[in-house]
């Protein structure tokens, strides 16, 4: 149940998000997710439209840099490959700023939003023409 409070710790949140984080890659390793017949979701959108999400490949992806094989990553899906930085440096500050007992929420400006969601766009585009 929800906490209308607001009164949870604020490292509360990111350390849930870690913790299945984790929880999620420790069982991503043993499946690879490039073969058929595992319990990993399958893409919504693809399922309704029949093109790539801008996210598709993100599981293969993951488990192609968990076993090292950088190339097959950035073939799996390039744009989301140069973002995993940026949001692992944002899930890290959420977490430090969380554990020093302050709510941190990063702010986008108008023009970062857009320029995010030209890219996805664009990105969308690209890979399903290509």
């Amino acid at each position: 149940m929800a906490d209308p409070t607001g009164s949870r710790h604020p490292a509360a949140g990111p350390l849930a998000v870690l913790v299945a984080g984790a929880a999620g890659c420790a069982y991503l390793y043993r499946t690879d997710p490039h073969e058929p017949g595992h319990l990993l979701p399958r893409c919504p959108f693809r399922a309704l439209t029949g093109l790539l999400c801008p996210a598709c490949g993100g599981t293969r992806m993951v488990y192609d840099l968990m076993h090292g094989d950088f190339a097959q990553a950035w073939l799996d899906n390039r744009v989301l490959l140069l973002a995993s930085p940026f949001a692992l440096a944002l899930l890290g500050r959420w977490a430090v700023e969380g554990l020093r007992g302050r709510r941190w929420r990063p702010e986008l400006s108008t023009r970062t939003q857009l320029l995010i969601l030209a890219v996805a766009v664009a990105w969308t585009i690209v890979r399903n023409i290509a």
